[in-house]
C-alpha cells in the first residue's frame, strides 16, 4: 500500500470513529483496515490511536499526523483540480488562528466574500487570544496583532489598529481626569491585557519617551471583557480602536492622554511558517485579505 493510501485509510478511520465503520465505508473487511493501521503504526514507530472496546482516541502523535494527512490530501486535490480550471483549484480546508475580538469584529465579512467566490473552501477557525504554535497545531496561517519578533514566521501586513487609553466617565469623576501621564501616579489603576507589556509608553511635550507602570485592578486575556470592565469603572484600559470605538462614540468610555501616547499603532498580520509549503488556496486568501483591508481601512 502506498503512503497516500495509508493516509487516506487513516483519515477514514479517524473520521468514521471506528475501524468497523471505516471498513464499512471502504467496502472491505475490518481485519484489513486493522492490519493497515497496525502496519502504519509499525512503520512510523508510534501509536496513533488508543483503542478500547467502546471507543478510539487519537494520541498526541496521532492528532498531529491526522492534521498533516488532511493538509497533504487537500494539497494533492488542489493540484489535480487546478489543471485546466483555475477557479475550481481553490478547494480544501484552511485552518486559521485569530484573536477572538478582532475575529468577531472584522473577519466574518471578508471570509464570507472569499467563500462566495470559492464555495469549495472549508474554513476551520480557532478564535483564541493566545499565540498558537502554527506548526505543532497544524494551522495554515494566523492573524496576529503585534509587533512581530519571531523570525521563523513569514508575515504579510494586512492592516493597522490604534491603541487608545480610555476609562468610564464615572471612573474619571472619582479618580480625576489625567491631564498628563504623571497624573496617573495619583491613585489610578489599570486593566491589564495579559499579553501586553506592563509599562505604558508615553512621550513628554518635547517628544522624549518615558514609561509608567500602574497598579492593576485585573489581568484579562480578552479585549472585549477589558472594555466592559472599563465601562463598569474598574480602571483605565489600553484598547484597540476596533474594540473601544463604539463605547467612545456612545459616551460610555472617554479617551485620555491621546497627545502623550508614544507609538500607539500596531500592525495586523497574516503569518505562516516559512518551512510550510504555501498552498494556492492559502496564498489566495492572504492576497484577498490584504486587498480587502486596503479598501476598508
Amino acid at each position: 500500500m502506498s503512503q497516500l493510501e495509508e493516509m487516506q485509510t487513516f483519515i477514514r478511520i479517524v473520521e468514521a470513529g471506528s475501524i468497523t465503520k471505516a471498513a464499512e465505508q471502504m467496502n472491505t473487511v475490518k481485519s484489513a483496515i486493522s492490519r493497515r493501521l497496525s502496519e502504519l503504526e509499525t512503520r512510523l514507530g508510534i501509536s496513533l490511536l488508543t483503542r478500547t472496546t467502546r471507543r478510539q482516541t487519537l494520541t498526541d502523535s496521532g492528532e498531529q499526523f491526522y492534521r498533516q494527512c488532511l493538509r497533504i490530501i487537500d494539497d494533492i486535490n488542489e493540484v489535480e483540480s487546478s489543471i485546466g480550471n483555475e477557479h475550481k483549484a481553490l478547494t480544501g480546508r484552511i485552518k486559521i488562528a485569530a484573536p477572538l475580538s478582532f475575529g468577531i469584529a472584522r473577519l466574518c465579512p471578508v471570509l464570507k466574500q472569499f467563500h462566495d467566490l470559492y464555495p469549495d473552501i472549508i474554513f476551520d477557525i480557532d478564535f483564541n487570544d493566545r499565540q498558537v504554535d502554527l506548526i505543532d497545531e497544524g494551522f495554515d496561517l494566523a492573524i496576529r496583532i503585534a509587533h512581530l519578533t519571531d523570525s521563523s514566521l513569514i508575515a504579510r501586513r494586512l492592516s493597522t489598529v490604534k491603541l487608545v487609553h480610555c476609562a468610564s466617565p464615572e471612573y474619571l469623576q472619582q479618580h480625576g481626569l489625567p491631564l498628563t501621564p504623571d497624573d496617573l501616579m495619583t491613585g489610578h489603576i489599570k486593566l491589564h491585557y495579559h499579553a501586553a507589556q506592563d509599562n505604558w509608553h508615553f512621550k513628554d511635550q518635547l517628544g522624549k519617551p518615558y514609561s509608567i507602570n500602574l497598579p492593576k485592578s485585573m489581568t484579562v486575556n480578552n479585549g472585549d471583557f477589558a472594555c466592559e470592565a472599563a465601562i463598569s469603572g474598574w480602571g483605565i484600559a489600553y484598547l484597540p480602536d476596533f474594540i473601544c470605538s463604539p463605547a467612545i462614540e456612545a459616551g460610555t468610555l472617554t479617551p485620555v492622554l491621546a497627545n502623550y501616547v508614544d507609538n500607539n499603532e500596531i500592525g495586523v498580520y497574516a503569518v505562516y511558517p516559512q518551512t510550510r509549503h504555501l498552498s494556492q488556496r492559502v496564498s489566495s486568501l492572504i492576497n484577498f485579505l490584504s486587498e480587502y483591508f486596503k479598501k476598508t481601512d
